[in-house]
């Protein structure tokens, strides 16, 4: 069963929005706002602990339903139905997309039911001091080893969830650069260290780079036997794992029905579920469980994801933005941006259609931003008063985890403010000269979620997950293929071995910069 394969641009719905665009495009929020009384209410949408408004937005009625109606058009909603039901809608690829399988408690698969326990004896031996290191002491420590989506994911939420840390200390190392893993190997003592490699293929160069100078620096004071009691796999290459030294009862599996970004969910997640306990880990999957079910089962209108991805779409290919700013509200979401900017980016990055024929619109927005409030004294300069239009996603809580009254009305005041004045402006403020002046009209959304918990922090990232399929089916393009990651890769090996040979390659630049190393 292949995906609806839809050109957007020849859809009746495409047609009418470059028409209403051309009628609307000089239109004011601020008029709109003024005219409609309903407005906020109108564009709004409560789910759970969720309050999403998508009011400031360059968005008529009409609009909304016109971009409702190319969700149709493109034959959304099959696609939708196709991804849950395990269609290989990775076509190039042949493979089936069911990250939201590893969160399905009422339909679970056998063997993701049986990677959870494994999961969560593994993580309650070593929070509770039983997995002892080969000197009897208890574990104190946790790095993970992994690259993209091996440690983007794990590394962002093990950050986000820090207020429901336990006593383990959790380190990520994933940049093949030496000085990275050194650095962290300063901070850590081998008596009471775990490492966690995780790799599908075990053959990932960065990975089993950074693996084998771990375990180098580790047998400096221990045994070849002493492998198995500090070092774990998450990964399908089991002669490879074993080869290591590692346990086989110390393997977690993974599915090649997984794709690297969505795969946090899985055994890749063991380093959060050390990190917060088994049970916060299984509430962040109930979290994304809860989302994926109003993203398959909601109409359109009321439809989070679908919502979010359609304005991502009207801004995009009608307003021609190019990028998108992510601005979450807390300390703790530091890393969501870099998460996003790969799920997003490695996702939508592409120019050829399912059609296998180049596309002649665009696709894939940049992903950029960072936490409030630092980033108004940063980049928001650009926002309000810059020349391009940046639709923002504003992400805050309503209430702190600390308790600190008066740090979070501030921390809120300024989440909301920002969203005032990139709408408002200086409209009706007279101003002594232009530098003073602001246009407004700036569309933003805002998701303000009740608490940051692991349930909430899964239905979050889920809301991004489905959002960037809308996106893709909207585009025509596949989403879960990154064969432009793969180029680069197979050339570095070409380039490694120029370096460590004197071989020289095809291009004279490179072979310039090659003579300089």
């Amino acid at each position: 069963m292949s995906l609806p394969s839809v050109n957007p641009i020849k859809t009746n719905a495409w047609k009418k929005l470059q028409q209403h665009f051309q009628e609307t495009k000089n239109v004011k929020m601020q008029d709109l706002f003024a005219e409609d009384e309903t407005r906020a209410d109108r564009f709004a949408i409560s789910w759970n602990d969720f309050y999403v408004d998508f009011s400031k937005n360059r968005i008529t009625s009409e609009t909304f339903s016109l971009l409702l109606q190319l969700a149709e058009d493109v034959n959304l909603k099959e696609a939708i139905q196709q991804q849950f039901s395990g269609a290989n809608i990775n076509e190039t690829e042949n493979r089936a997309v069911l990250h939201t399988a590893l969160r399905d408690f009422k339909n679970m698969k056998p063997e993701v039911a049986n990677a959870l326990q494994q999961m969560k004896q593994f993580s309650e031996a070593v929070i509770q001091g039983d997995w002892k290191g080969y000197t009897g002491k208890p574990i104190t420590t946790i790095v993970n080893i992994g690259i993209g989506g091996s440690d983007l994911g794990p590394d962002m939420v093990t950050e986000a969830l820090t207020y429901y840390k336990n006593q383990l200390q959790t380190y990520f190392i994933s940049n093949v650069d030496g000085d990275h893993v050194m650095e962290t190997l300063k901070k850590l003592n081998p008596e009471t260290t775990l490492f966690i490699i995780v790799s599908k293929t075990f053959t990932t160069q960065e990975t089993l780079t950074n693996a084998t100078t771990v375990r180098s620096w580790f047998l400096k004071t221990a045994s070849e036997s002493d492998v198995a009691k500090h070092f774990v796999a998450v990964s399908t290459n089991l002669e490879a794992v074993k080869e290591f030294g590692i346990a086989s009862e110390n393997i977690f599996p993974m599915w090649d029905w997984v794709g690297g970004r969505f795969s946090l969910w899985s055994a890749v997640g063991l380093s959060i579920c050390c990190s917060v306990g088994y049970t916060n880990f299984e509430d962040l999957l109930k979290g994304a469980n809860e989302m994926d079910g109003h993203f398959s089962e909601t109409p359109f209108q009321e439809n989070i994801p679908v919502v979010l991805a359609l304005l991502s779409v009207w801004y995009a290919n009608f307003y021609k933005a190019e990028s998108e700013a992510v601005l979450p509200y807390t300390q703790y979401l530091t890393k969501l941006v870099p998460y996003l900017q790969q799920a997003i980016m490695e996702s939508n990055g592409k120019s050829i259609d399912r059609n296998d024929a180049p596309v002649d619109y665009e696709t894939g927005t940049i992903i950029w931003g960072g936490t409030g409030t630092n980033s108004q004294h940063a980049f928001f300069q650009l926002l309000h008063q810059g020349t391009k239009l940046i639709p923002s996603d504003f992400i805050g809580f309503a209430e702190s985890l600390h308790g600190n009254k008066e740090h979070h009305d501030k921390l809120l005041a300024n989440f909301i403010a920002q969203t005032e004045a990139l709408l408002q402006g200086t409209e009706g403020v007279t101003t002594p000269n232009n530098y003073k002046k602001f246009e407004g009209n700036k569309p933003t959304n805002t998701i303000l979620i009740q608490k940051l918990t692991p349930k909430s922090i899964g239905s979050l990232i889920a809301l991004y997950e489905h959002k960037l399929f809308v996106q893709g089916i909207v585009w025509n393009i596949y989403s879960y293929d990154q064969w432009g990651v793969e180029l680069g890769k197979n050339i570095a090996k070409h380039t490694l071995k120029a370096i460590q040979s004197s071989e020289r390659m095809k291009n004279s630049s490179t072979n310039n910069l090659l003579s300089k190393i």
